[in-house]
């Protein structure tokens, strides 16, 4: 600490450090009030910088130097430096992967296991596929989850039910995928790295995923199923129309699964499978790559890398003809990543202020004087993100805020921040779809067209995953444990 004594700087009361999160709390309400689901392109980082400024003047207040809190800032960000640079290359991943015929071919694959006998499960299915292509929840429900849920309408089905299906499979891939940005934040946040993260969720979202599968299918036992539609026909035909849809495409994530069997760092394996994904595109898609580029007077080879330098910073942009498709494939780049780099800035710099002036640690110690156990560990750090949720309306705050918090009590007690950043996905990123006036269950409410409390109650895979992880920090399931601690489990060794 700079120009103060530590003997100047006092410790915060609980009601001091209630102050920047009733800011932040009416701050984000009024964004969600009046920008809607585009309240995280902008307003909730206003809204979290200004929450910071008011944690900061506390901070003044209490003793602490500006320099100080500037530099724990900085600290602050630079911890989420490394996911950052993953999402950039995850856009670039996304634009090459679609230019290449990857995604689409994906796309195609899930399409074609719709069976009108099983429609909700295969529904779940479906969406869980597309959003692990795309690692996007949102892109997912509003794209495929339009036809599916018309399907649903045309046939005379359960509507809460078929939006209940279809966020559960868009949530799995959200929650799952490496392309996600929650995926990327919650293990940036606890002090992790991302495929150690997302191969110990496998433990709680497994299981999950299988219970949820299981009871959509009971479902389609008990409802009338639909017939053949001639939209998702029309998706298909459109794929094929516009990319050469096959098992080649499909290389570059075959070739990202091995890099991450063999624990290659995220970053250069997704960088890898970016340039492969460019080399797909220009083996195997090279009529979309010059159709995509659009201008004649260029030689083929030229045309061939301006498409797949376009596609690497600015994304891809597809003009079937079919509209559901056109927005499911227009995406990827960089640049798209650009707004959520700004949101997790910002949220990293609120919690950053909240921690460096001791405001966390008040919060923290106050709801951790209880826990003893680790069962009460990991239910804390459910039900803290679930309440983030609800009070910041934002599902990137529920998990720095409760992250923040809670990762020096995890270290306290010999467990792997594997174990947080599991917990902060399984109680923030599930649960903020189920909450009417968050932005995740705003916009999934819009573009279904029901009602979230409407949907909430068959949403089984978000309901069912954060009870199973409660179970499971309870029972000393799949908890690891730091290697340096004789209490290292035999479950913890295969994880």
């Amino acid at each position: 600490m700079t120009e103060r004594s530590v003997d100047a700087v006092r410790a915060p009361s609980v009601a001091q450090a209630l102050i920047p999160i009733g800011l932040l709390v009416a701050l984000l309400a009024a964004s969600v009030a009046l920008f809607g689901e585009d309240s995280s392109s902008g307003p909730n980082q206003i809204a979290l910088i200004l929450a910071a400024g008011a944690g900061a003047i506390i901070g003044l207040r209490n003793g602490h130097s500006w320099p100080s809190i500037e530099d724990g800032i900085s600290r602050g960000i630079s911890v989420s430096m490394g996911a950052l640079l993953i999402l950039l290359v995850v856009g670039s991943l996304i634009g090459t992967w679609i230019l290449a015929g990857t995604v689409p071919s994906m796309i195609y694959y899930g399409l074609v296991l719709l069976a009108p006998s099983v429609f909700y499960a295969a529904a779940c299915v479906i969406c869980a596929l597309i959003s692990l292509a795309t690692g996007s929840s949102w892109t997912t429900a509003g794209t495929i989850g339009i036809a599916l849920i018309g399907i649903a309408t045309a046939q005379g089905l359960h509507l809460g039910l078929a939006a209940g299906a279809i966020i559960s499979g868009a949530y799995f891939g959200d929650k799952m995928s490496a392309l996600s940005d929650t995926t990327n934040l919650a293990p940036a946040v606890a002090g992790t790295d991302l495929f150690s993260h997302i191969r110990h969720m496998v433990w709680t979202t497994g299981p999950s995923f299988a219970v949820a599968v299981t009871l959509f299918t009971i479902a389609g036992f008990v409802a009338p199923t639909p017939a053949t539609t001639e939209a998702l026909a029309n998706v298909t035909d459109a794929l094929q129309r516009e990319f050469a849809i096959g098992p080649l495409p499909l290389l570059p994530v075959a070739l990202v699964l091995i890099l991450v069997v063999r624990r290659v760092p995220a970053f250069p394996a997704l960088l890898v499978g970016t340039l492969a994904g460019v080399a797909c595109a220009v083996m195997f898609q090279p009529n979309a790559v010059i159709a995509f580029v659009g201008d004649a007077t260029l030689s083929r080879p030229v045309a061939l890398a301006k498409g797949c330098w376009i596609v690497m910073f600015d994304g891809f942009r597809l003009e079937s003809g079919n509209s559901a498709l056109d927005e499911l494939l227009s995406r990827g780049g960089m640049a798209s990543m650009l707004t959520t780099v700004w949101l997790i800035i910002a949220a990293m710099m609120f919690g950053a202020v909240m921690e460096t002036t001791g405001q966390l640690d008040a919060l923290a110690r106050r709801m951790l004087a209880a826990v003893r156990s680790t069962g009460g560990l990991i239910s804390a750090t459910l039900l803290t993100s679930m309440g983030t949720n609800v009070l910041a309306s934002d599902q990137y705050i529920s998990i720095v805020l409760p992250g923040r918090m809670f990762r020096a009590k995890y270290e306290q007690q010999r467990l792997d921040p594997k174990n947080l950043s599991r917990a902060l996905e399984d109680g923030g990123t599930l649960t903020s779809v189920l909450i009417p006036w968050n932005t995740c269950g705003a916009y999934m409410a819009g573009t279904l067209g029901v009602a979230t409390f409407a949907y909430a109650p068959f949403c089984f895979f978000n309901l069912i995953n954060p009870l199973i992880a409660a179970v499971y920090g309870w029972s000393n399931i799949s908890i690891a444990r730091l290697a340096n601690d004789d209490r290292l489990s035999a479950v913890s060794d295969q994880n």
